[in-house]
């Protein structure tokens, strides 16, 4: 995923997340990678459902649940430390740097690292498909244009 021309449009909203979250604390400031990450695209998707535009609506979901399968190496890779970083350090040669290292160390959980790269990657991909069976499915509903 980190090699996709979508990581790199993901990027700057999970690091400005970062910084947008860092007023909260570090735990946060280190979530607020992974969430802005994923609350722009959300946010994306609502906005066009509310606009009454399905279709827009529907490849707003679709770059959700990509980048829900974006997050999900990183989130694989916690205990391992072998991603390339922003900064051209592995998560391994540099303490408390891995943005999923630290979250579930915190939180206890970092021997389900594996499982819930899982959950990101299952999640996302489901999410895609159900995004294109809707988008097909508004693109058959729409009125004839005259």
């Amino acid at each position: 995923m980190g090699e996709t021309f979508l990581h790199l449009v993901n990027l700057p909203f999970h690091e400005a997340g970062h910084v947008l979250f860092s007023p909260f604390g570090r735990f946060l400031q280190v979530a607020g990678g992974t969430i802005m990450q994923l609350l722009v695209p959300a946010v994306v998707a609502i906005s066009f459902y509310m606009r009454k535009d399905r279709y827009a609506a529907a490849v707003g979901i679709w770059w959700l649940g990509e980048s829900m399968a974006d997050v999900a190496p990183y989130a694989d890779d916690a205990r391992a430390g072998q991603l390339p970083l922003l900064g051209g350090v592995t998560g391994s040669e540099v303490e408390d740097y891995h943005d999923w290292e630290v979250m579930l160390g915190k939180l206890g959980l970092l021997t389900w690292d594996h499982s819930i790269g899982s959950f990101f990657f299952v999640t996302g991909g489901v999410v895609m498909a159900a995004a294109i069976i809707w988008g097909v499915m508004v693109s058959f509903r729409q009125p004839e244009a005259d």
